[in-house]
C-alpha cells in the first residue's frame, strides 16, 4: 500500500482564480482560457452600436494616419471637384456596405477564427470610411442619403453569406475584395490627377483590400460559382450608380 499519494483527479478546477485542466495520465495542469459567450440580446445591442457608429460617422478607427494628410492640395477646376466629391462619396457608401457585410458574416460564421477575421476586417475598414468621409467634406460634397439602406441590405448579405459556411464566406470576401480593387482603379481613372489627395486615399484602399482578398483566400475561402459572381457584379452597379446621384 502506498501512502501519501493521492490518485489525480481529472476534470476543470478552480485554482487562485483560474481554471486549471488536469489530464489523465499527465501529471501537469494546463491553463485553460474561457471566452465570454455573448447572448443574442448582447450581439443585437453590439450590431446595433456599431451600426450608429458607421452611419453617424463616428467609426472606431486604428489610428493610422490619413494619406491625403501628406499630399499637398492643388487647386482644381468646378467640374474637376464636383466629380471627385461624388466619386469620393460612392467609395464612402461603399465602406458603409463593407462595415455591414463584415459585421453580418462575424455575426453567422462558425468558427471563431473567422468571425475574429470578419470583426478585424471591419476595423481595419473603418479607417477607408474615416478617410473617405473627410475627403467628401473638403471637396464640398456630401454623403449618400442612401446609406441606412445600403447598410440594411448588405448585413443581411453578410450574414447570409455567412450562415452559408464558413470557407463560403472567406470566399464572399475574397471576391468583394477583387471586385472592389476593380472598381477603385475605375475611379482611379476617371478622377482628375490634379486631385492628388483623393487619389492618395484610394491607392491606400487597394493595398488594404488586396490584403483582406489574400487573407481570406488564404484561410481557405472557396471560389464563388459563376452566377454568383456576376450577380455581385449586377448589385454593385446599381449601388454606385445610385450613390453617385443620391
Amino acid at each position: 500500500m502506498v501512502v501519501g499519494r493521492r490518485a489525480p483527479v481529472h476534470g476543470v478546477h478552480r485554482v487562485r482564480g483560474a481554471d486549471i485542466e488536469t489530464r489523465p495520465g499527465i501529471m501537469e495542469t494546463v491553463p485553460t482560457m474561457k471566452t465570454r459567450q455573448y447572448t443574442p440580446f448582447d450581439q443585437l445591442i453590439m450590431n446595433l452600436d456599431q451600426a450608429l457608429r458607421t452611419l453617424a460617422g463616428k467609426p472606431l478607427v486604428s489610428g493610422r494616419p490619413d494619406p491625403a494628410d501628406d499630399v499637398d492640395e492643388t487647386p482644381l477646376s468646378e467640374i474637376e471637384q464636383r466629380e471627385s466629391a461624388r466619386l469620393m462619396r460612392v467609395n464612402h457608401a461603399g465602406e458603409v456596405a463593407a462595415q455591414a457585410l463584415y459585421q453580418g458574416q462575424a455575426l453567422t460564421a462558425r468558427l471563431e477564427t473567422v468571425r475574429g477575421r470578419m470583426e478585424q476586417a471591419a476595423r481595419e475598414e473603418n479607417d477607408h470610411l474615416e478617410w473617405c468621409e473627410r475627403r467628401v467634406k473638403a471637396l464640398g460634397g456630401r454623403l449618400s442619403y442612401l446609406n441606412p439602406l445600403w447598410y440594411l441590405g448588405s448585413f443581411a448579405i453578410g450574414a447570409a453569406a455567412g450562415a452559408a459556411g464558413d470557407k463560403w464566406s472567406l470566399g464572399f470576401v475574397a471576391e468583394t475584395e477583387k471586385q472592389v480593387i476593380a472598381h477603385l482603379d475605375d475611379h482611379l481613372h476617371r478622377m482628375s490627377p490634379g486631385d492628388t489627395k483623393s487619389r492618395a486615399v484610394l491607392e491606400q484602399m487597394k493595398i488594404d483590400e488586396a490584403h483582406h482578398g489574400a487573407v481570406a483566400k488564404a484561410a481557405g475561402g472557396a471560389q464563388l460559382p459563376a452566377p454568383v459572381r456576376q450577380l455581385m457584379r449586377l448589385t454593385s452597379k446599381v449601388m454606385t450608380r445610385a450613390a453617385y446621384r443620391l
